[in-house]
């Protein structure tokens, strides 16, 4: 089996810890931001997405509030306090990552996230830099598990889809890049990536 010439990673909840609980807590509080992130009546993670494929969130916003005026102060508080969202590095991976890059592996992004706060991460977590391009599905307007924009990081990277491993936490995502002819690694925070690459003849 030949090793694979590049490792695509996803970002969040894969080096980057996110949870939307403490941006919508700041200005709720944690009993309300519990209540609001399980409501029947509003599914974040789909609004969320929409954000993440490229819609304006003053746009979304204004709908979500106008249909769920209820959740509004929840709705808007999540991008007002977004920063407090990114918990934190995953250090295990993100020292993976130095690993392959210290080695000369090629390494790549793909992450589902909205154009508009992506610079947020950007300015807080050093190691981003080590990626040699960074889809951001915000940018391109289409995310993951959407097959094109597994097309575009081939066609930006110049790699053929088989020379690539893609690292995501949602299975649905990887088997995204699988149908699209990537290798894929469900990740799971257990130690278990380093390993997962190895297997796959990389230098971690």
């Amino acid at each position: 089996m030949t090793s694979p010439k590049a490792v695509v990673f996803d970002l969040g909840n894969v080096l980057i810890a996110w949870d939307p609980h403490p941006a919508i807590a700041a200005a709720v509080g944690a009993e309300e931001a519990t209540r609001f992130l399980g409501a029947d009546d509003f599914d974040f993670g789909a609004w969320n997405h929409e954000q993440d494929s490229g819609r304006p969130f003053e746009e979304s916003e204004r709908a979500a509030v106008a249909r769920t005026p209820h959740w509004g102060e929840h709705i808007l508080a999540y991008r007002a306090n977004f920063d407090r969202s990114l918990v934190g590095e995953i250090t295990a991976s993100v020292e993976v990552l130095r690993d392959l890059h210290a080695a000369g592996v090629r390494v790549l992004a793909l992450t589902n996230w909205s154009a508009e706060l992506f610079p947020v991460a950007r300015e807080r977590f050093g190691f981003l830099e080590l990626f040699e391009d960074i889809v951001v599905s915000g940018e391109e307007r289409v995310a993951k598990p959407d097959p094109r924009i597994f097309e575009i990081v081939a066609e930006r990277s110049g790699l053929a889809p088989g020379d690539c491993v893609f690292v995501d936490d949602k299975p649905e995502n990887v088997e995204a890049a699988r149908a699209a002819g990537l290798d894929g690694v469900v990740f799971v925070d257990d130690g278990s990536l380093r390993e997962e690459l190895r297997e796959r003849g990389l230098p971690v």
